[in-house]
């Protein structure tokens, strides 16, 4: 049986018929997560692959068919089958009660659930409904207080650009640029709510028929909020320097990861390569990027965008009109402090070369 939300729900608006529903006045909507945690290990994108011509599309609604214990309902919506599953929660597709297709993101655990986690999900959920943007995958319904906490949120038909990557290569270069634009704007929506994604990445940038949008505000926070003392959150091969580092993160990581996006999406690799985690976070933070066969106006934004130090990067609203104009931002003055992260490892090394050194003297 659906399950009853009339305690504890976020929705703004009050009680609607059916035919008044949130999702009933929206496009069409989805969200179809990949399977990967937003938080933990990552996969590395394999090499490009040459497009085939012949390979029939893939389809844009990859669920699989819901499990003797997920749920059949919640909150007035009918579970149709699975979109994907992370260290948070479970993605399934959904059905409202208007008939639109919708994506509902189940807390995992239930009442069973962490505070911390609860509290993650809250803010998720409040983080999504600040932004306003048409490259954005709205949050239509939530129910954060009940026994099963979940977010109800538009549904994009089509395939995460990391799955076309994967699938058929590269994007050609008036592709990426739309992309690059529309992905741009998104964050600049983002950054104007004064919100932070902090795990904008390949995989939460979905293809659909109106363009690209970004999901998943799973690690998101608001840009004021105290700094996080619980080690890097995030996906390493799309981390700025000053996440790994657990400095504290404001739109600038976000930028950076979008410079590490547009390379994958023009190369087929991430530009700090591929591996185990710690080996792409120590790229990350001490190598330059691998930018391939990208050139261009983008090849010089990409470069900006990947600067190690967040002073030094343009804005998001800057990245639009870049991309608009044709041109690159203005450059920024070099900045003239040295970021912590980069003390630390100055320290560090200058450390292991006086042990160094004392031991080769002492014997």
């Amino acid at each position: 049986m659906p399950h009853d939300t009339s305690r504890g729900r976020t929705n703004p608006h009050p009680a609607r018929s059916a035919s008044a529903r949130p999702g009933g006045a929206q496009k069409r909507a989805g969200q179809p997560r990949p399977a990967q945690p937003s938080g933990g290990k990552t996969r590395g994108a394999p090499a490009a692959r040459p497009v085939r011509a012949s390979r029939p599309a893939r389809t844009h609604r990859p669920e699989s068919p819901l499990g003797p214990d997920d749920p059949r309902g919640l909150g007035g919506y009918t579970l149709l089958g699975r979109l994907g599953e992370g260290g948070q929660g479970v993605v399934y597709l959904g059905r409202g009660e208007d008939g639109e297709l919708v994506t509902v993101k189940l807390l995992r655990g239930g009442i069973a659930a962490g505070q911390r986690a609860r509290s993650r999900f809250v803010k998720e959920a409040d983080a999504a409904r600040q932004v306003a943007g048409r490259h954005t995958a709205r949050v239509l319904d939530a129910d954060v207080t009940g026994d099963r906490p979940y977010i109800v949120s538009e549904y994009v038909e089509g395939p995460s650009l990391q799955q076309v990557i994967e699938e058929r290569g590269p994007l050609s270069p008036p592709r990426l640029r739309k992309v690059a634009l529309r992905t741009a704007g998104a964050l600049a929506a983002i950054h104007r709510a004064e919100i932070v994604h902090r795990d904008f990445k390949p995989g939460n940038v979905l293809l659909g028929p109106d363009g690209a949008k970004v999901i998943d505000f799973g690690v998101a926070r608001t840009a004021d909020a105290a700094p996080l003392t619980t080690g890097p959150v995030g996906t390493p091969a799309y981390m700025a320097p000053e996440q790994i580092e657990d400095e504290p993160v404001g739109p600038p990581a976000d930028v950076f990861a979008w410079g590490a996006t547009l390379v994958f999406a023009a190369t087929g690799r991430p530009p700090f390569g591929t591996g185990p985690s710690a080996a792409v976070m120590r790229r990350v933070t001490s190598r330059p990027p691998e930018l391939g066969d990208l050139d261009g106006p983008l090849r010089e934004l990409a470069v900006r965008c990947l600067d190690k130090n967040p002073a030094a990067r343009p804005t998001a609203r800057q990245l639009v009109r870049a991309l608009r104009d044709g041109q690159a931002p203005a450059p920024k003055p070099r900045p003239k402090r040295i970021p912590r992260y980069r003390w630390r490892m100055m320290l560090a090394l200058a450390a292991v070369v006086t042990a160094g050194f004392a031991v080769g003297v002492l014997f």
